[in-house]
């Protein structure tokens, strides 16, 4: 697996990573999705240049032009929920992308090690294509594991990218034990040093879905007593 870390190089998206982590800004519920959206938007464009491009002509009110086009079927999942501002991101980008969907969330419940659940997941065919799993923050990378197994039921890609606002070097670690195919990449804007003790980034951001979309209370699962 390679790793593209994008604070590696300073850039403007510096200064929306500062604003996303800034208690004093996010409050802004609608400014922190935007910040998060437009590192989806930078992200995306330096995905871009890695894909295959092929010469392809077009027609202009005064001639023909040649410009090298990527002929890559992409398909852009997203985790839920935190993942959605990310993933309007890299859409706004890869607007004809076909899209899949996966629900994954923690269960806070489970004693000891953190468990990842996942419930639901919908896809177009996946072979042969490339596929772009987006989720703002890798903890331990057990989401993102998950997310990327319930989706090779669609079939097999030829290339997947994972794309993360933040991860830990934890989750990194993980990842890259578990793909260290030649045809898997990780795209983060930054990297954290550690987790706490209830598997959250440090220093990190905070609850990206909840300061995304606002706080949410757990209740028994649909059909299950107390």
């Amino acid at each position: 697996m390679k790793i593209i870390n994008l604070s590696d190089t300073n850039s403007v998206v510096n200064h929306f990573l500062s604003e996303l982590r800034d208690v004093n800004v996010q409050n802004d519920r609608m400014r922190f999705r935007r910040n998060i959206e437009r590192i989806g938007n930078m992200m995306a464009y330096e995905m871009s240049k890695h894909f295959h491009y092929v010469a392809r002509d077009v027609t202009t009110p005064l001639g023909h032009a040649t410009v090298n086009i990527s002929d890559e079927e992409l398909v852009l999942a997203t985790i839920f929920r935190a993942g959605l501002p990310l993933h309007q991101g890299f859409l706004e980008v890869f607007d004809k992308a076909d899209n899949a969907f996966v629900s994954a969330y923690r269960d806070e419940q489970t004693e000891g090690e953190l468990k990842i659940v996942v419930q639901y997941s919908a896809s177009p065919e996946l072979t042969g294509k490339t596929l772009i799993i987006v989720d703002p923050m890798l903890a331990t990378g057990g989401s993102m594991e998950l997310a990327y197994r319930a989706l090779q039921r669609y079939g097999k890609p030829d290339k997947v990218h994972f794309a993360a606002v933040i991860a830990s070097q934890q989750a990194l670690d993980n990842l890259e034990k578990l793909f260290p195919e030649d045809n898997f990449t990780l795209w983060v804007a930054t990297v954290d040093p550690k987790l706490n003790e209830h598997k959250y980034i440090v220093p990190g951001l905070g609850d990206a879905g909840d300061l995304a979309f606002g706080t949410k209370i757990s209740i028994p699962e649909y059909g299950k007593k107390e």
